[in-house]
Parts: C-alpha cells; structure tokens; sequence
C-alpha cells in the first residue's frame, strides 16, 4: 500500500510541475523552460535555486503555493540579468543567500500591477513559507531568526506587501538592534529595484553587514565555527537553502541529496544493479488460454461499439505513412511524355490525343510503427481504451501494408523484488541504480498480422500485468527492435500517463534518476536518427520528457474523430523538425 501510495504522489507531482512549468513558459516567454524534480530547467541546463521560499515540498505545500513558487521562477528568469547576479555574487555563504533573496524580491516587486493572480501567488507562497520557517523551530536559533528578520523586513520595504501583526510581534527584537544596518540600505533597495546593477551594490553591502552580525552574535554567545556553521547548515537542510556551488556545474547551485536510501548526489550515469531477472515475453504466455479468449470476446465488444471505421483509418494511415514508389510505364495518356510508338497513330488520326505514356506511382508503405504501452499500475485504470486504441491502429496498419508493433513494459514485481533483494545481500551499496526486474511484452511482433495477433492485443485486459515502470530502458528496446529493417523512417508512440515510477530504484537513487535516464534515452534516439520517439499522453502533457507528443482524453473514444490528436502527432514531420528537449548527457 505504501508503494501505491508513493506511486500516486509522484503522479501528482507530474501534474504539478507539468502545468507549473507551462504557468512559467508563459510568464517568462522561454519554451525551453521545464520544471522537472522540483527544479527549473532550460533544456539541458540546470538553473540555480533562487530563493529558500521558491522551494515547495511536494505533499505538504498547496496548489497555490506550487503556482506562486513558479511564477516567482518566471520572474527571474524573465527579470533578472543572471551573468550579472552570477559576477556578484559574494563567496561567502550566508552573504550569498541574502544577495539572492534580495535579488528575488527585487524581481517579484517588478510584477506587473495588472496581474493579480501573480501577485496573490507570489505573496501566498512567501507568506506559506514563512508560517513553515515558525513551525520548524529554526526561529529560536541565532542565524535563523536573523536570517527570518532580514527576509520579513526586506520583502515588506521593497514589494510595498504588509508585515502580518504575528510576525511583527517575533522579530521586534531583532529588528530593532537591526534597526541601524536596516534603515538606510531598505530605503535605498526599494527606490533602486528598478536598477539591478545599482540594486546589486546595496544589496552586497547589506549582506555583507548581516554576516557580520551573524559572527559577532556567536562570538557575543561564546560559541565556536563549529557550532554556526551546524546552525546555518541546519537552516539551509530544513528549507533547501543551498549555499555552496556545485561542483558539477559552476553556473547552478545543487541538487539536494537524497535523504531517501544511499544515494550518491556525485554519480550521475545510469545503472543497472543486476540484470539476471529480466525478461522478455509474449504476452500470450502470461495469460491463461481460455482468459485470452475472454479477453479477446471483450475488446470485440469495445471495438464494435467505438464506431472507429477501420477502412477511413487505414486511408488516413497510409497517406501519412507511404510514399509514391515508380512501377515501369504505362501508354494511352493525354498528357506526359510522348510514346514514340504511337507516332504512326499521329499520322493516320491527326486527332488523337492519347499519345503519351506516364509512370504509375502506387503509394507503398517505407515505415515501421511501433506502440510502445505503459504498463504500470496507474495505468491500470486505463487498460480498456489504450487496448481499443491500439486494437484499432493495428487493425488499420495492417489494411494499409504498415509494418508494426505493438510492445509495452512493466517489471516483474512490486518495490525491487529479486534484484533487491540481491541488493540487500550484497550490503545495499550506494547508487546502486535501476533496483528492479524488468519485463518487456511483446503484444504484436512485426512479423504477424492483426488477425493472427489479435489475442495477444487482448492481453493487454489484463490486470495483473500492471506493477511498475522503467521507461527509459523500455525505450531503448523498442528502439533496437525496429533497427537494421531497411526502413525510410521509424515511429514509436509511447503511451503513458506520467514519468517513471519504480519505487526500489527510486528511493535508493537521487530524485528523478529514471526520468533523467527517460530524457536522455529519447534525446539520443532523435540524435542519432533510430526512431522518432513520440509522447502520448493518457490524460496529461507528456512535452516535458518527449519532443512531440499529445495529450488525449480516452475517455471519450468514440468514432474517427477521437483520433485526430494521433494522426496530427504521427503526421508532425510533416511540418518541420523538432529538436529534443534535453541533449543527451
């Protein structure tokens, strides 16, 4: 129960960042920017954490706040000179976290009056993490409420947003023995916020105040380096203000590590811990014979209540896929080129026009497609549509002399299974990387037509096919299998309802290690021209891992028209290229 308990919240948190990240695109005016394991992303490119409050945590924070902390985002990107801010920025630790919270006050400030909505979000989100700083407890320590101090006061003077009467009351003290550094540098911050590089010098100045109180109030206290630098690391762990550079990446602050398993934050290559109990089936052999038919009794019915016409689908399909292949000569045309062996016929008729011949050009198939199912257990719920939707294609593809398959994936267990449980025997090492046994399901290899593969389609009914998924490797198979066939092009169609989920891997691993791998695994399939790996999303936009996709509604499967979001999907090669989202690492 835990696991689908796990598996539900990252579903969630897909959603979340899928329409935050468009909240940002729009704001900022950037289409590379995506926000993907609770961090902000321009293309291959991680950007730095801003500011502590920016950093919601996925099962605590309201909707609002995750909006607020995104549109925060989208401001600075939009607002902020980074190479500036980056050439600014002061060494020290506690320095640089309030030169970058006043920078991000300064940008929040800027929003235009118009947008209320913004407004409203950006000050709820502030306000939420603040009632959260309270609740931790790090308000009693001596950089916290300093830090807390600094933050209230430097928000309310340049974003004009009033100080609540309860947070007035917890930092009066403070405030007031602060009262001499803070009076002359807010005055300046708030008529300066339109001026970053000038903003910038009397935010420096301040930082560099505050730091020194924050030494001589230990020093004051009689405790030692050891014990500040154990406060500030307290601080910046419970909120996620991390202070020192990456060492992977000059230009971006870190991601946190881990607190879930061993990970290692420094390893950043895809692994498999073992592959001893993978495997690769036909579907056919995981389902009883006589259930098989049941099934297949069942998809029937959908199909013949759908009204999808199979023979306008394969017209559709074979416009989009084939391609004029020239078959030798043909005589008797009005028009064309002139058939030297009609020219007596010219002579003798003066009249007639049918002397010219042409060559036929027979629209023939050069593409192999494949359907690529998520069969993970969030899936489940969707087994009926997704099987009628590629019952139908397949059904059509094979009318229109398509070659085709239809795969899907999951993994042999629940939460590891065997191969973590080879991880717990040998000492569970760090990093050990994919946990789990994957299980690879051929529903409809190339080599059989519909007719013939039809009862294994209707696997796909089944519910306990359905556990976990890792979609990255899942790609990369599909991938290899259409490889080496002489085809002029080569389609996969991934069928998903979110980001990979495989509860092992992912508590032994650092956050998003699958969905990184997933990234990666399709920019080099579009690198390295194996197939045009494409999204489609069961309910959701998919835009964040896949280059082209679409998101389709399968509730609502009725007739041709349903398929048009696929068809346009299938057919957008047609109107320039794309490039993937994420270059490969």
């Amino acid at each position: 129960m835990d696991g689908l308990d796990e598996r539900e919240l990252a579903r969630q948190q897909r959603r979340i960042e899928d329409l935050c990240g468009a909240a940002i695109r729009a704001v900022a005016g950037q289409p590379r920017l995506q926000w993907r394991g609770g961090r902000l992303w321009d293309g291959a490119s991680r950007l730095p954490r801003f500011a502590a409050h920016l950093a919601p945590r996925f099962g605590h924070a309201d909707l609002r706040s995750f909006r607020g902390a995104a549109d925060g985002m989208a401001l600075r990107v939009a607002l902020s000179d980074a190479a500036l801010h980056r050439r600014l920025q002061p060494g020290d630790a506690v320095q640089r976290l309030v030169f970058d919270m006043l920078e991000q006050f300064r940008v929040e400030s800027l929003a235009p009056a118009l947008q209320r909505g913004l407004r409203h979000n950006l000050e709820h989100r502030f306000r939420a993490w603040s009632d959260e700083f309270i609740a931790s407890g790090l308000i009693e320590g001596t950089l916290g409420i300093l830090l807390f101090t600094v933050s209230q006061v430097a928000r309310t003077r340049i974003t004009g947003e009033e100080l609540p009467e309860i947070i007035t009351d917890l930092i009066e003290g403070t405030r007031f023995g602060l009262a001499e550094v803070l009076g002359p540098a807010m005055r300046d911050l708030g008529r300066l916020r339109e001026d970053q590089a000038a903003f910038a010098r009397v935010a420096l100045a301040l930082a560099e105040q505050i730091a020194r109180r924050a030494r001589e109030a230990r020093e004051q206290a009689g405790e030692s380096a050891d014990a500040a630098e154990d406060d500030a690391r307290e601080t910046r762990n419970g909120f996620e203000l991390l202070l020192e550079p990456d060492a992977g990446d000059a230009q971006a602050l870190p991601v946190a590590s881990s607190t879930r398993g061993n990970a290692a934050p420094e390893a950043d290559t895809y692994g498999v811990f073992t592959r001893a109990w993978d495997r690769q089936l036909d579907a056919t052999e995981l389902v009883r014979p006589q259930l098989l038919l049941e099934l297949r009794e069942r998809l029937d019915g959908l199909a013949a209540a759908s009204g999808i016409h199979i023979g306008r689908l394969s017209a559709q399909l074979r416009a989009l896929l084939a391609r004029e292949q020239p078959e030798g000569w043909e005589g008797g045309h009005e028009q064309g080129r002139v058939d030297g062996r009609r020219l007596a016929q010219l002579v003798a008729s003066p009249a007639e026009r049918r002397l010219f011949m042409q060559q036929p050009r027979p629209l023939q198939a050069d593409c192999m497609l494949s359907f690529l199912v998520d069969c993970s257990g969030s899936m489940r719920q969707h087994a009926e549509p997704v099987a009628l939707l590629v019952d139908s294609f397949s059904r059509a593809l094979d009318l229109a002399g398509v070659e085709h398959e239809v795969l899907g994936f999951t993994t042999g267990a629940w939460n590891g299974g065997r191969a973590r449980r080879d991880w717990l025997r040998a000492g569970q090492p760090r990093q050990p990387g994919r946990l789990n046994e994957v299980l690879h399901m051929v529903f409809k290899p190339r080599e059989l037509s519909w007719r013939r593969a039809r009862r294994g389609i209707a696997a796909l009914l089944k519910p306990d096919l359905y556990r976990e998924g890792v979609d990255g490797e899942a790609v990369q198979w599909a991938c290899a299998r259409m490889q080496g066939l002489g085809h002029r092009r080569r389609v996969l169609l991934v069928i998903s309802d979110g980001c990979p989920m495989d509860t092992a891997s992912e508590n032994a691993n650092t956050p998003g290690y699958l969905e990184q791998h997933l990234a990666d695994v399709v920019a080099r399939a579009w690198t390295r021209d194996e197939a045009e790996v494409m999204g489609v999303g069961v309910g959701l936009d998919l835009g964040a891992l896949y280059p082209r996709s679409a998101a389709m509604d399968l509730s609502r499967l009725r007739g041709n028209g349903a398929l048009r979001d696929l068809l346009d999907l299938i057919d957008s090669r047609r109107r320039g290229s794309c490039p993937p989202p994420f270059p490969p690492s």
